[in-house]
């Protein structure tokens, strides 16, 4: 795969506007751990879909879910849902991965999400590592019904939209790929949503947002572990290992 490619793709990141929270201002919370993240701490390139390169930029990470562990949700909890995001992902693509160019820490940003899982079952309050992706998989890995839940689609499915040989739908997870020229850390937020219904009844190529607002009036709480990454090298340089 041409992953020094990236900037020339018609990338489509859908720049998602205000939604209403999903989670009620007296949910309880969740704690959220891993043995794979550290919270504040870099992501190991295992977990991420790009990985730094001597040449070239970057080359391709080993693209295996992280292992992440949470608290028992509250009386009443049926299922969980696990949902990440980048929300550091420039707005504006015109100098994306491109060679003499950096993207600003203060330009306009939106969410991408990594990771969306539902109807995990209310027994459940752990996802082993390498368990729902253990490698990058061109064209992606499909949506639906999968061990650890109901996978929805992540947002390399629009990213990959003009790539004739990536393009596909992107199931479950796939890790940090951020822009190589991006003068800002990207965090990278496993938010856990402990929830009263058994299933949020989605199927197909549903997104994180559809799974947000499906949630909505289900939330009894919520957790979440941050980790960060970066491929531009002084900015990686000075991350938490």
């Amino acid at each position: 795969m041409r992953l020094a490619r990236f900037g020339a793709c018609g990338v489509i990141i859908a720049v998602f506007g205000a939604m209403m929270s999903a989670v009620p201002a007296d949910a309880a919370s969740l704690t959220v751990k891993s043995n794979s993240i550290k919270s504040g701490h870099a992501i190991p390139s295992k977990y991420a879909f790009c990985a730094p390169a001597a040449q070239g930029h970057i080359s391709g990470g080993g693209n295996v879910n992280p292992q992440v562990t949470w608290s028992k949700g509250p009386k009443g909890t049926k299922s969980y849902a696990l949902i990440v995001t980048d929300p550091d992902v420039p707005s504006v693509l015109t100098d994306f991965n491109k060679e003499g160019k950096t993207l600003p820490v203060n330009m306009k940003r939106v969410a991408f999400y990594h990771w969306v899982l539902v109807d995990i079952p209310g027994e459940v309050t752990e996802i082993g590592e390498g368990v729902d992706s253990n490698a990058q998989v061109p064209r992606g890995k499909p949506p639906g019904p999968a061990k650890p839940g109901v996978r929805g689609i992540n947002d390399y499915t629009g990213f990959f939209a003009s790539d004739a040989q990536m393009k596909g739908n992107y199931g479950g997870y796939d890790g940090p790929c951020p822009p190589w020229n991006d003068l800002r850390v990207h965090h990278y937020h496993f938010t856990v949503y402990a929830l009263n219904v058994t299933s949020l009844n989605l199927t197909g190529n549903f997104t994180g947002p559809d799974a947000l607002k499906a949630m909505k009036g289900h939330v009894l709480a919520k957790g979440e572990l941050v980790g960060e990454y970066s491929l531009y090298p002084p900015v990686a340089a000075k991350l938490k290992k």
